[in-house]
């Protein structure tokens, strides 16, 4: 059975639109003739959005029971039996009532596109997981309710609901988005022109890099290597010198006019690599000032720098390419052309930018191309063979007669050895036969013959042959060996520079993956690992079936898929996708395979020791309990057994006075123990992780007189005050109630006689505060933490007051509905608890019951 297609409508903030397209695309798939319903839509009472889902068929919704209150929940079971081709689910990020099959409503998605039924859902980018902290940051509102990022990039189509900060303040305005109530509030605090901009933005770059990644996929498949200029990407090319910060700004103007290019800095670790250690400190300036203008830095390894140049680039669909001007003299620049120029040459649809700098012809060689041996060498070497030896020759000629044989065959050996050491074997092999052949010619007698009469002189000539081609075999081994040490030494650079990028980031496999990816100019890196097959202690391997562990770009699913699979272990291989690696490369690669399995071993060690955590702090959490409630939980459990067993003692003689005093007697003892334990269950769910806060728009003034009426007589004298119109706070009724119920009965305990606790509450900006206020003995500032910590009543007076939890279960409590807790000196003595939840806009703040989903039109 094929996979359900998964459509995904975009949007940057509430009453965009998402709805209302989705359910229009509904009605144009039905039209199709598409067997289309209607799975879980919020109108929010918007009658646009209601008036769609007339004609489509719409399937009953679940009725869940949580604390007392019956929820509407999204039916998967009842779509799974119906099997439409397409539903429409809204709100992807909707966290579902406790008791319901999956915590979230993509994970209900999910099971309906395994099942190949394909789905129109909606997300707000404020919901997505890795911009949840930035849309907190730019709005002040908290969202709870998230989407992991891969959820909704591998959606088979994400299409953008865009609007103006203008249009949708508008449709705030004419009451097409809330309710008129909560316009002015909406307003002035989340849809402000400029969160709404920013928010905007947001959402068009996630959506342009979730293009990027299909292009790139496309490119991939397609295997399509030329350069399509989609989006403009400026790679600077940097040489190790100090012009590299001219080349680097001068990059970064060009991305800036080009409309936010990408700016990438490559060095090509080559040639006579040994340059870049006397470079290793420009080289590390240089990637400091690409990352402070928010470009990467690379670094490749190439033996031809203008090949190595142009292949990166085309790996990263480069437009433009900016490089120094060539540092070296005009003489040298005749012999060649240099990389700028060869770069240019064969850039084909690339942009070259010649940049010129202050270190232009300054006499410095550029690093050859593929051996110490350059083309301009050996046009020298077989210059001085062709031209200076000749000329040499004839300068000797008329020293004949003064000279011996032997002295001239010398100097014309050292000009032989020589042009050996300019030229290597070839220009000296050339040289020696056209030395040895003038040196017969001119100057062994029969002269202006090549005949040789005496065989010293024959022994002679051969061995000045022999020593010219030994001196340029003995260059030719020297160029081989430093050749080898300058590939050693930009080899060894590269694992430090990617080994530098591992240690400086947060996630060292996603770190390593991305520099081995950027260094080699490859499409993808993934980190395959066999999955197990069968249970048990004997389980195994299956040898056929692969998973991505990591991947940096889009991942392989098995070794057959890349082009180049490194094995580390039986279980586990690293995929390549982009080029086949030379054995030198794969050297490089090999070497940080196995840094990859110690790092995948690293974040499972440390998601194991997060696991551990919770299971830590139960325990720590249990030793606890049974070391403060021995005597706590003893003393109403003795008091309320005593009255009881008093009552019922037939021999006891009590008047009706006494009878009542111990019936309340066992009555309050029973409370205080309830209490108790309630708040022991609570504070070690809340410590382990698994007290759960589902708050919901709600009223002050509907919360606070029960939670004062559960504290019995002794509340009776609390003075309440809540400002008239005080708007709705969000928060879990049952958890706020418990907060108000320990917060008051500590001040109520500290109170003196005569004077009563008092509640206020007022409205902030966009949160509530409600003080309870006690005119007790008080707290000193420097005891404001400790009165929070669990099991530890301040002084530790004695064990008839609770265990000390009130206050730090409180605390745990308002945190868990984003909220806080805190103490204030009440002015004239005594102590103040300020209790600050945030205010409920509608549908903005999520943190509210699942019933009140949030969105859109």
């Amino acid at each position: 059975m094929s996979r359900g297609h998964l459509r995904i409508y975009l949007g940057a903030a509430p009453g965009v639109g998402k709805t209302y397209a989705a359910l229009e695309e509904a009605h144009r798939r039905a039209e199709r003739g598409t067997d289309v319903v209607v799975g879980f839509v919020e109108t929010h009472g918007r009658e646009a959005t209601a008036a769609l889902l007339d004609g489509l068929e719409v399937v009953p919704r679940q009725t869940v029971t949580y604390r007392g209150s019956a929820f509407e929940e999204f039916d998967v079971d009842a779509v799974r039996r119906r099997r439409p081709e397409l539903v429409v689910v809204d709100e992807l990020a909707h966290s579902n009532v406790p008791g319901t099959a999956n915590q979230k409503r993509w994970e209900d998605i999910d099971l309906l596109l395994d099942a190949g039924i394909g789905v129109v859902t909606t997300v707000n980018v404020q919901h997505l997981e890795s911009l949840n902290d930035v849309v907190t940051e730019i709005t002040g509102v908290p969202q709870r309710e998230t989407v992991p990022d891969e959820v909704v990039r591998r959606a088979d189509q994400v299409e953008l609901v865009d609007m103006t900060p203008e249009a949708l303040r508008r449709r705030m305005a004419h009451g097409n988005v809330y309710p008129p109530e909560k316009i002015d509030a909406s307003l002035s605090n989340y849809f402000r022109v400029g969160n709404l901009t920013a928010l905007r933005e947001i959402a068009l770059l996630w959506l342009a890099d979730k293009v990027e990644d299909q292009l790139s996929k496309y490119r991939q498949d397609k295997d399509i290597r030329d350069t399509w200029e989609s989006k403009e990407r400026v790679v600077v090319a940097l040489s190790g010198g100090p012009e590299g910060d001219t080349l680097i700004r001068r990059a970064k103007r060009i991305a800036a006019r080009s409309g936010g290019a990408d700016l990438r800095a490559v060095y090509v670790a080559g040639g006579d690599g040994l340059a870049s250690a006397s470079h290793a400190g420009n080289l590390a300036r240089q990637r400091l000032l690409v990352e402070s203008m928010g470009g990467t830095f690379h670094q490749v390894v190439g033996d031809n720098i203008p090949d190595a140049l142009l292949d990166f680039a085309r790996g990263v669909n480069a437009t433009q390419l900016v490089l120094g001007a060539s540092r070296r003299g005009r003489f040298a620049q005749m012999l060649s052309t240099g990389v700028g120029v060869s770069t240019a040459a064969r850039s084909g649809s690339i942009d070259v930018h010649l940049v010129t700098h202050e270190k232009v012809a300054r006499g410095q060689w550029a690093r050859p191309g593929k051996s110490l041996l350059s083309t301009a060498r050996r046009v020298v070497a077989f210059a001085a063979t062709l031209i200076g030896l000749p000329a040499l020759i004839v300068a000797l000629i008329p020293l004949r007669d003064n000279l011996s044989t032997g002295s001239i065959m010398l100097i014309v050996l050292s000009a032989v050895m020589g042009i050996a050491l300019t030229g290597g074997i070839w220009p000296a092999l050339l040289a020696a036969v056209g030395g040895f052949t003038m040196v017969n010619y001119f100057f062994i007698d029969p002269i202006h013959t090549f005949t040789v009469t005496e065989r010293e002189n024959l022994l002679a000539l051969t061995i000045f042959t022999g020593l010219g081609l030994a001196g340029a075999i003995v260059v030719n081994i020297l160029a081989h060996r430093t050749r080898q040490a300058a590939r050693a030494t930009a080899e060894a650079q590269t694992l430090a520079t990617i080994a530098g990028s591992v240690l400086r980031g947060d996630n060292p496999m996603a770190a390593l993956l991305g520099q081995i990816k950027g260094t080699f100019g490859l499409m993808s890196v993934t980190l395959l690992e066999r999955r197990q097959s069968g249970v048990g202690p004997n389980e195994r391997h299956d040898p056929y079936d692969w998973h991505a562990v990591a991947a940096a770009g889009e991942a392989s699913t098995s070794p057959s898929d890349a082009d180049t699979d490194i094995p580390i272990n039986d279980d586990l291989t690293l995929a390549l996708k982009g080029r086949p690696l030379d054995a030198s490369d794969r050297r490089i690669v090999e070497a940080f395979a196995v840094q990859a399995a110690v790092a995948l071993r690293q974040e499972r060690l440390a998601a194991q020791a997060a696991a551990m955590l919770p299971l830590a702090e139960a325990d720590k959490m249990r030793t606890a309990l049974l070391a403060a409630v021995s005597h706590d939980l003893r003393t109403p459990l003795a008091s309320a057994k005593a009255s009881v067993a008093g009552l019922r003692d037939d021999a006891a003689q009590f008047t009706e006075s006494e009878r009542a005093e111990l019936l309340i007697t066992a009555d309050e003892s029973l409370d205080k123990l309830s209490r108790l334990v309630a708040n022991l269950l609570d504070m070690s769910r809340l410590q382990a992780g698994s007290l759960g806060a589902h708050p919901i728009p709600l009223g002050l003034e509907d919360v606070v007189p029960p939670a004062l009426d559960e504290l019995g007589p002794p509340a009776k004298s609390v003075k309440i005050h809540i400002a008239e119109h005080l708007p709705e706070v969000s928060a879990d009724p049952g958890l706020l109630e418990r907060i108000i119920v320990n917060v008051v009965g500590n001040a109520l305990r500290f109170s003196p006689r005569g004077r009563p606790p008092l509640v206020t509450a007022s409205a902030h900006g966009d949160h509530v505060e409600l003080r309870v206020v006690d005119y007790g003995p008080g707290v000193s500032d420097i005891d404001y933490e400790q009165i929070f910590t669990p099991f530890q009543r301040l002084g530790d007076r004695d064990n008839s007051s609770g265990v000390g939890l009130g206050l730090a279960l409180s605390r745990g409590l308002a945190e868990a509905m984003s909220g806080t807790l805190t103490p204030e000196a009440t002015p004239g003595g005594g102590l103040t608890m300020v209790l600050t939840l945030p205010q409920s806009l509608m549908d903005i703040d999520m943190d509210r019951a699942p019933r009140y989903v949030e969105e859109d039109t």
